[in-house]
């Protein structure tokens, strides 16, 4: 997130971050965000307590306050029902740390380990309904080295991330759907 809002910073940028949202009162980007002087919210899934349909109505009435024309998700793990998903058709994106179509869910560094991968990766994809399944907006990868840990593997991907999220927001954000490749 913290990459992403500096990027957007830049007098270049076609996009301006106008909130972060998080669904933890202690998530560390709320600060970094405000230090950024971008507005924050939180909206704490647990008071809703299986009541996913009430939380993301309160999502969406921060949402709407901000007035976003894209949806960056970094880190939100929730997952979203087709209901708050299909408003922001082609307007919401998010970071996954596998190669999709693989790995979608939880635990891809260990699986991709497990499998015997010889790369790994994140890409960034157009959020739909369905789990970590939209359209690919662009991919990193990296390899898979003898000995690695799913913590080794976790930060050299983290690395790519942060080069891979900005760059697929600024080519989306100027209206370029363009397939970004790192």
């Amino acid at each position: 997130m913290v990459r992403l809002v500096e990027d957007m910073q830049a007098d270049d940028h076609p996009a301006e971050p106008v909130l972060v949202l998080a669904n933890d009162a202690d998530a560390g980007g709320l600060k970094k965000a405000a230090d950024l002087g971008v507005s924050t919210a939180v909206v704490d899934h647990r008071p809703f307590a299986g009541d996913r349909k009430a939380f993301e109505a309160v999502l969406q009435a921060e949402l709407e306050k901000a007035a976003p024309d894209i949806l960056c998700l970094a880190g939100f793990m929730r997952v979203l029902t087709e209901d708050f998903v299909t408003p922001w058709d082609g307007k919401m994106l998010n970071i996954h740390p596998s190669l999709l179509p693989k790995y979608k869910g939880l635990h891809t560094h260990a699986r991709a380990l497990e499998a015997g991968d010889a790369e790994h990766g994140c890409s960034v994809h157009l959020v739909t309904p369905a789990l970590d399944d939209g359209p690919i907006l662009g991919q990193a990868r990296v390899p898979i080295h003898q000995g690695d840990t799913p913590d080794d593997l976790a930060a050299r991907v983290l690395v790519q991330e942060h080069r891979l999220y900005p760059a697929v927001l600024r080519n989306f954000a100027s209206g370029n759907r363009d397939v970004i490749h790192l």
